[in-house]
């Protein structure tokens, strides 16, 4: 059995992972870290302390009213992707541990062609 870092949880909730294939399990989120553990394989769990969280990004849609899915993006191993039963709950969990200028919004779709198509212009033709 996995030991849990936490040693109080705020909150609990029903999830899907997005590392590799789809995982669906529980998120954790407690007073030492962020925690997914899988439903079917005890062994499949992910545990993020606090201090190894860079920021948290979330994919925000129709002005906040809806947050399909957020990543936890770590210091060193990179960039983590969930979706929960309620993300807003979740990460208003999150802000708890980490600060508010480190919860960022994602870029939307139309801002990424923005960048695509700037970057074309601003190249330099020789």
């Amino acid at each position: 059995m996995v030991q849990s870092l936490n040693t109080k949880v705020d909150l609990t909730i029903k999830a899907t992972s997005y590392l590799g294939l789809t995982n669906y399990g529980k998120i954790m989120v407690g007073d030492n870290a962020f925690e997914f553990y899988n439903d079917k394989n005890v062994r499949d769990y992910i545990q993020i302390p606090w201090k190894e969280v860079d920021y948290v990004m979330a994919s925000v849609m129709f002005k906040g009213k809806w947050i399909p899915r957020f990543a936890v993006v770590t210091k060193k191993n990179g960039k983590f992707i969930f979706s929960s039963r309620d993300n807003k709950a979740l990460l208003r969990a999150v802000n708890k541990y980490v600060a508010s200028e480190n919860l960022v919004r994602s870029l939307s779709f139309l801002d990424i062609i923005k960048r695509g198509i700037k970057s074309l212009f601003s190249k330099k033709i020789i």
